[in-house]
């Protein structure tokens, strides 16, 4: 398990986009990509949290495919990881 703390913001209109979303799908081609991505869905979804007084799961479901979403299960202020079977 993990914890994030992140400092780079999405683009405007990625930000405007996903600021109601509880939950973002992502697939990615590099590994530079993948934590750049990751790191900017998570910041997304972070304002989210704090409303819904929860926390983030980053759920990988094959590699370069994950999701990012808002789970009552994980406590306020976290995120953590886990890897689909």
């Amino acid at each position: 398990m993990t914890t994030a703390i992140l400092e780079r913001p999405l683009t405007a209109a990625a930000a405007n986009e996903a600021s109601d979303a509880r939950s973002l799908d992502l697939q990615f081609a590099t590994a530079e990509e993948m934590h750049e991505g990751l790191d900017n869905a998570v910041a997304t979804l972070i304002e989210t949290a704090k409303d819904a007084a929860c926390g983030i799961l980053v759920t990988r479901l094959r590699p370069g495919r994950f999701t990012v979403a808002l789970d009552e299960s994980v406590p306020f202020g976290e995120t953590y990881e886990a890897i689909a079977a």
